[in-house]
């Protein structure tokens, strides 16, 4: 016993030895993770910082996944003189192509029965118990077998032998199949090799090539897909009167790319830039269109005309040489990062530390200054953790654990520290801790469906950062107190955030709406607005049954149209709600009303306007007697241009009636040639129509008449009702 667990204990010290061992020529050249920026959208930014000597390889692993966003984003240098000669990587046609590239006919999820039908017309030797049999295999079916009872389905192949004899057999428990035709063997083989390389580790290596000379510096970058960061606070509330409360922030970040973050400075970015995914790892194949062949086409031969003006034997050549100057800048031109960096300076006399003090920061990738910032490096930090602020008490002063700027639209959080985790795993990093500016409130909403106000935290960001939305947990007398969520914060920005149920303070709240009579009559340019209202009242109403006095802030919704009319205004107002503040002393009941009105507009056109609408208006009081007189002295004016307008017309009616009087005479004249009583006839006809003739000439000029006193009444009456201006208030 003694022994073997010696053995074991050798056994166990040697292994991870030789494992080390194992992986030292594969990792030797793996260049190290040296910065990581991780944004909000689900993608990091990754700089790898290494030595190369001569030509060197190096490696750097990647997943699937991975390389296909680093397909698109790879940025590779070779510093002081190198350059890269090639960058290469694993790659394999997708497990269907490859499958058909073995020409067997087979899916890769195929059962037995599929598997031999794919070998159709193959040579097999079948054995099933002591019967064996050697031939071609001609096809299997399945069959149903009935016994007593029972209904099987069995399956049966058929060979045919060299002799031409087909044979049957039954595939069986005891069934056995030998493969005897040159290669198929091999082909098989190589099928269940592809099926099993998709339960390998999917990890595909990417080779950099370096050519120069001497001790160089490597500098890689590229996105990659990461598990999105997450932020979360603590809020410690003091006891002490006039303190104020502390703000520690935590970020969580998780490292699932499957290499180490050894010494890695990290920065965390509030914001998600525009990002997507393009499989561009694997071998993308196109259909191409099928031409037929071309019929054969006989070409007789040709002879060409002599030369009738020589040339001169010289082609003009359009070129020249073409000098052009390719500035590189590795990373985003955008508003992202704006850093003045000195310029970049690196001799092959530099060690690696210093290569990374001058590089790996990566301050200024897109700035086009530099690759790179000179800021005094990474450093080794000073703070050790959170502490607990300066200047006394919980709050204290400010402790940045992190160096928060802006960056454009987004905002980022850098460690000063280099960090480690280790791959597949996580880590919950400090980024702030600082006093924060608090007001402890309750807030009500009588349309949030709760029977309490809620306990509130009223917060001024007075950090001086941009506080990146999470999740908040309250601490109160030693205790927790609550938690939340909150959206960005930018400093100096408020923002109200609950926490708990106040259970001390009831609340209830009542409305009372009443209409308003027209309160003001306008008239301009022929119209003629009544202005009248809608009043509402909102009453809340709060009970306070603590020993300590409540601060109830009453979320009242600004609906469009409705103006306030109450002597309290809100404390704020919000695209949603209006917030009026309301102090409840213990014990005691306050109340809150909220006047609101909205007003109503008629509009006449003073055109249209009717006795009986202007008596409408004096038994609703809705005019005075001022407008009531202007109104009817337009319609007294209304009224002459309207009797003018009927007795045109009436003119107008009556000359119809004699044009179609001497239509019918005329026709009935017409009808009279050749009788004995058209002499007579047609001199009583003729007698008419001289009579309807001088009747029409009359109307004539009295139509004339009345057309021009109707257009000066018509005149008069716009012009009383363009002239025609007042703003009465009732």
């Amino acid at each position: 016993m003694t022994r073997i667990q010696g053995w074991f204990a050798v056994t166990a010290f040697l292994l991870p030895l030789w494992l080390r061992a194992q992986d030292r020529p594969q990792d030797a050249n793996r260049l190290p993770i040296k910065r990581v920026v991780l944004y909000k959208n689900g993608v990091g930014y990754f700089e790898h910082i290494g030595r190369v000597h001569g030509n060197q390889d190096v490696t750097i692993p990647f997943t699937s996944g991975q390389l296909n966003d680093v397909l698109k984003s790879l940025t590779v240098l070779d510093l002081n003189g190198g350059h890269i000669s090639s960058v290469a990587y694993g790659s394999a046609a997708p497990v269907d192509r490859q499958i058909g590239d073995l020409r067997l006919p087979l899916g890769e999820k195929s059962s037995l029965t599929d598997f031999l039908g794919a070998l159709r017309g193959a040579r097999l030797e079948i054995k099933n118990g002591a019967s064996a049999m050697t031939g071609r295999l001609l096809s299997i079916e399945r069959k149903t077998r009935i016994a007593g009872a029972t209904t099987l389905d069995v399956d049966y192949l058929s060979l045919i032998s060299d002799s031409g004899e087909i044979k049957t057999m039954e595939v069986a428990p005891g069934f056995s199949v030998r493969l005897l035709d040159p290669g198929l063997a091999g082909r098989v083989g190589r099928f269940l090799d592809i099926v099993s390389l998709g339960r390998e580790a999917d990890v595909r290596r990417m080779v950099i090539s370096t050519e120069g000379a001497g001790d160089r510096s490597v500098f890689v970058s590229y996105i990659s897909e990461v598990p999105v960061w997450k932020s979360t606070y603590r809020i410690v509330l003091s006891s002490k009167a006039g303190e104020s409360p502390l703000l520690q922030g935590w970020a969580i970040v998780d490292n699932t790319v499957g290499q180490d973050w050894n010494n890695v400075q990290l920065s965390l970015v509030a914001g998600a830039p525009q990002s997507f995914v393009q499989n561009l790892s694997m071998p993308y194949y196109t259909r191409r269109p099928v031409v037929p062949m071309p019929e054969a086409m006989a070409v007789s031969p040709q002879t060409y005309e002599s030369t009738l003006l020589p040339g001169n034997g010289v082609f003009a050549s359009a070129g020249g040489s073409i000098e052009q100057s390719a500035e590189f800048q590795a990373g985003a031109a955008s508003q992202t990062v704006t850093v003045q960096a000195a310029p970049l300076v690196i001799s092959e006399s530099m060690g690696a530390s210093e290569v990374n003090r001058t590089i790996g920061t990566g301050r200024t990738l897109g700035s086009g200054v530099a690759l790179g910032g000179v800021r005094g490096g990474v450093g080794a930090g000073r703070g050790g953790g959170v502490g607990s602020g300066q200047g006394g008490g919980v709050g204290g002063g400010v402790f940045r654990v992190a160096a928060a700027q802006e960056l454009g639209d987004l905002f980022e959080y850098k460690l000063k520290d280099p960090i480690t985790i280790q791959k597949n795993r996580s880590a919950l990093l400090p980024i702030v801790q600082s006093s924060i500016t608090a007001e402890k409130v309750s807030i009500w909403n009588d349309r949030a469906g709760l029977p309490r106000p809620q306990r509130a935290l009223w917060l001024a960001n007075s950090t001086g950062l941009t506080l990146d939305g999470g999740s908040f947990s309250v601490m109160e007398e030693d205790t927790f107190a609550g938690e939340g969520i909150f959206e960005p914060i930018r400093p100096a920005e408020k923002r109200l955030v609950s926490y708990a149920l106040d259970l001390a303070v009831n609340a209830s709240s009542r409305n009372s709406a009443e209409q308003q009579g027209v309160t003001r009559v306008r008239a301009s340019q022929g119209v003629m607005t009544q202005e009248s209202e809608i009043r509402e009242k909102k009453t809340y109403t709060f009970r306070n049954e603590d020993t300590s006095p409540r601060t109830v802030i009453v979320e009242h919704p600004v609906r469009t149209g409705y103006e306030l009319r109450s002597q309290t205004k809100p404390a704020e107002t919000t695209a949603d709600w209006m917030r009026f503040r309301v102090p409840v002393a213990p014990k005691e009941t306050a109340v809150l009303v909220v006047e609101e009105a909205r007003p109503i507009k008629s509009i006449y056109t003073l055109t249209n306007v009717t006795g009986q609408q202007v008596d409408l208006f004096v038994r609703q009081r809705s005019i005075n007697a001022t407008v009531e007189d202007a109104l009817r002295r337009i319609l007294v004016q209304k009224g002459v241009a309207s009797a003018l307008e009927s007795e045109k017309n009436a003119r107008d009616e009556e000359m119809s009636k004699i044009f179609d009087d001497q239509q019918r005479l005329r026709e009935n004249m017409k009808a009279l040639k050749g009788s004995a009583e058209e002499k007579l006839l047609l001199q009583r006809y003729t007698q008419q129509l001289n009579e309807q003739e001088n009747r029409l000439e009359k109307l004539r000029k009295e139509k004339e008449g009345l057309e021009s006193q109707h257009a000066k009444a018509r005149d008069a009456l716009n012009k009383m009702i363009q002239d025609l201006s007042f703003d009465v208030k009732l």
